[in-house]
């Protein structure tokens, strides 16, 4: 079992930073490929960004592709989401979520939360115009 806890988020002015965190317990953070999720008030969540479990592979949305950077230092079972040029668009709750490695549909399902184990609490992240 892999417990999950984001930070970083906030408030930020329309082009600002933020780089979100989120920190995993137990010993098998390797053993899971880890996503990262967001879901905007009235919507419903989508998918942000992944990365394999050696950090060899990331994906990204098209709708942050170029802006965001994904992460993860095995040694400290971290993984970071860093947002560069943050729209209000972006605003919403940011989740990050693990994967067993052993999934096979993985590389080709990466974005189904269906996919995902584990999941934080969730950290805020509104944007001002």
């Amino acid at each position: 079992q892999v417990q999950l806890v984001e930070s970083g988020g906030g408030l930020v002015q329309a082009g600002g930073s933020l780089r979100l965190s989120c920190a995993a317990s137990g010993r098998t953070f390797s053993t899971y490929h880890m996503g990262w999720f967001r879901q905007a008030p009235g919507k419903e969540r989508e998918f942000v960004a992944a990365i394999v479990w050696s950090g060899g592979i990331t994906y990204y949305a098209d709708s942050v592709k170029g802006r965001f950077t994904v992460s993860r230092d095995n040694a400290e079972n971290l993984v970071y989401l860093q947002m560069n040029s943050l729209e209000p668009e972006d605003t919403a709750s940011y989740y990050c979520a693990a994967a067993p490695r052993h999934r096979l549909d993985y590389y080709s399902g990466y974005r189904s939360s269906r996919l995902y184990d584990y999941w934080g609490q969730g950290t805020q992240v509104t944007v001002s115009s």
